[in-house]
């Protein structure tokens, strides 16, 4: 028994075979008209003007305003200290006293060495009479010449012991002086470091002290740059308490080792015209002058130096087709954060300021500019 045909399904005819040929052409039609996706679009880097080398920063460093002269002060004696006079931030004239010792001691030798002396003035005015007397009887042949220099020698050994007790005395004198601490000069309390009722030994620290005037900046140089610091290169001083203000300072000391800690190298710049604005411990920026070689053309940033084999070079953005190319270049000084090029560029020549390693020679750019103030060229 043969097996009857299967339907076919219901809706396909032999007239509606057609249409899915009919529905693809449109299709492909529309893949017709469709545009080639370009391949020569421009790539947008952060590019710049070269700006032409003015000499003006070589770098820069955060400091801390000091004064020229800080030093401790302390007694010249030992004794239990009994009061002080001032706190620290008072501002101190010359002669002011500032502390006081138990004075008891140095006062009874005061009065030793005061009657040490009377004493012994009275042996040599003794000593000077019998010695007039002895002078003139020993010129009429009425004394023997040993009882003569016998005289001289005892008037001799009075002069001598007068003159120590003198000076016994004033050392005595001295030493009750300096029961009293008084400032040296004119200036500011910067610290206390003793209390009331300690014995202190002759020479410990009881303020700290700065005098008023001169005025310096200190900085910390590191070790791969401190061949860059000489004495008397000049520097700009600005600090964030004084918007507006600047001051010009030069490198007066120079630290001959790093510290043991930091490894930093610590610099003072004298300030050429202090004034009462610049407080002990203000935070400054300090931007030191270059003693830059000649012939230098520009400065660039440090990220927009490549190195080609070894050779420093930049991407220049050529003013005609907006396209790269990479231009090779001498090197006069390298800073923390600019490149002091001698020669191979020129002022007003646009160059790849960031990502110099993602871009390639022939490439169409756009220029724009970079997204912080911070990062444009100084």
């Amino acid at each position: 028994m043969r097996t009857p045909p299967s339907p076919k399904p219901r809706g396909l005819t032999r007239r509606h075979a057609w249409l899915p040929c009919a529905m693809a052409i449109p299709l492909l039609l529309s893949g017709c008209d469709r545009k080639p996706v370009a391949t020569d679009a421009a790539t947008s880097v952060i590019a710049q003007p070269v700006k032409a080398f003015d000499g003006a920063v070589a770098s820069r460093f955060p400091g801390e305003v000091h004064a020229r002269y800080e030093a401790p002060l302390s007694f010249r004696v030992a004794g239990q200290l009994m009061a002080r006079y001032v706190d620290p931030g008072e501002q101190v004239k010359q002669g002011q006293p500032l502390a006081q010792l138990d004075p008891s001691d140095a006062n009874k030798q005061l009065a030793a060495g005061k009657a040490a002396l009377e004493s012994a003035e009275h042996r040599l005015l003794f000593a000077t009479q019998q010695r007039d007397r002895d002078d003139a009887q020993f010129k009429q042949d009425l004394i023997s010449q040993l009882q003569w220099q016998q005289t001289q020698d005892n008037y001799a050994s009075a002069l001598a012991a007068r003159d120590q007790a003198k000076q016994q005395y004033e050392l005595a004198q001295n030493q009750s002086r300096y029961t009293t601490l008084v400032a040296d000069h004119d200036g500011v309390i910067t610290s206390r470091l003793a209390e009331v009722g300690q014995v202190l030994p002759a020479g410990q620290a009881v303020f700290g002290f700065a005098q008023s005037g001169e005025r310096e900046v200190y900085i910390d140089v590191p070790e791969s740059r401190i061949e860059d610091i000489a004495i008397g290169q000049p520097a700009t001083v600005t600090l964030p308490a004084l918007p507006g203000r600047s001051f010009t300072a030069r490198v007066h000391e120079a630290a001959p080792a790093a510290d043991a800690r930091s490894r930093t190298y610590l610099v003072k710049l004298a300030i050429d015209h202090p004034n009462t604005a610049l407080a002990l411990g203000m935070t400054a920026k300090v931007a030191l002058q270059a003693n830059d070689p000649p012939g230098a053309e520009a400065t660039i940033p440090a990220t927009a130096l490549f190195h080609q084999g070894g050779h420093p070079a930049v991407w220049i953005v050529r003013s005609d087709d907006s396209k790269l190319v990479l231009r090779p270049v001498t090197v006069a000084r390298y800073g923390e954060r600019d490149v002091l090029i001698a020669n191979g560029l020129k002022p007003g020549e646009r160059i790849v300021m960031q990502g110099v390693h993602t871009v390639s020679a022939g490439e169409k750019v756009v220029p724009i500019a970079p997204p912080h103030a911070e990062d444009a060229p100084q």
